[in-house]
């Protein structure tokens, strides 16, 4: 084993600045997409501390050869919760139901933070990560559908922090596998996180789709039907072999263009590039202006 400390993870201190006026959906085009994202981001001011809190209790256990990288994982989860809380503002200020759907999901996260141990509280901080890894790789193979024509300061929001997930894949999964590293415990926290995630989102969804007056449009229910069968095919392969006594996260190929993204941002002046390009540019097909 190396006695070299884990590098430290950059930490980009990013703010956001939503307008009043932002539209929830934030693709005109699919609307329904635009939902089901708002719903997962409804879960990151009270999914990310717990992680936060989780990750924090194991320090204690952790060789110190980690800590330079557990710490500044920490700071960017940090980063996300805080951004997110700010648009889910605009989000639950828009939508009946919102407001009372969040406050169920905080108190499913605080329950398990209080009743769960330390090793089940890091198991699902890994789990949770390894799906968020999975999302992250599931979104760029859909980029042009899902974020060339959003909103840029909302797409931006939701680019930045999936490609910070596939930065960070291992950290919590190295956190368990050092303080415990259960496959039993992880597979159960894995289920808990995906039942919990699949649950809320749902509810999430449909509250802005009947919000929104497009509850009686057969357009949207084929729309979400099709991204949910595709995005199982994508998610559940991932959760499956993260199961595997063999695995590591650094076992799954990252995605390419996420990455490469997240070097354009500025640490002058805390920004990411407002997500504007066509895909035909971004891909170099054609030349940009």
């Amino acid at each position: 084993m190396s006695t070299d400390p884990a590098p430290a993870l950059p930490v980009r201190r990013i703010r956001f600045e939503y307008p009043d006026d932002l539209d929830p959906a934030w693709n005109r085009r699919l609307p329904e997409f635009a939902f089901g994202a708002n719903s997962v981001s409804l879960l990151m001011p009270y999914a990310e501390p717990y992680f936060i809190r989780s990750i924090r209790a194991a320090l204690p256990q952790l060789d110190p050869r980690l800590r330079p990288q557990v710490e500044s994982f920490l700071r960017q989860e940090s980063g996300h919760y805080r951004q997110h809380r700010r648009f889910n503002d605009l989000v639950a200020s828009r939508y009946r139901g919102i407001a009372r759907l969040e406050r169920w999901i905080g108190w499913s996260y605080g329950w398990l933070g209080r009743t769960r141990s330390v090793r089940f509280n890091v198991a699902f901080a890994a789990a949770s990560e390894t799906i968020a890894f999975a999302l992250a790789r599931w979104s760029e193979a859909h980029l042009d559908e899902f974020f060339d024509d959003g909103d840029s300061i909302a797409t931006t929001l939701f680019l930045w922090h999936l490609a910070e997930e596939v930065e960070h894949k291992n950290v919590a999964y190295d956190v368990f596998e050092a303080i415990d590293g259960s496959r039993v415990r992880y597979s159960l926290a894995m289920l808990t996180t995906f039942t919990l995630l699949a649950w809320f989102a749902t509810i999430g969804t449909l509250l802005m789709v009947l919000g929104s007056g497009r509850a009686l449009k057969p357009v949207t229910y084929v729309r979400l039907l099709r991204w949910s069968v595709s995005l199982a095919f994508a998610v559940l392969p991932v959760m499956a072999a993260s199961a595997l006594p063999a695995h590591h996260p650094r076992d799954f190929a990252d995605p390419v263009f996420l990455p490469t993204w997240l070097k354009q941002y500025d640490p002058a002046t805390g920004t990411m590039p407002l997500w504007r390009a066509p895909s035909a540019v971004r891909r170099g097909l054609t030349s940009g202006p």
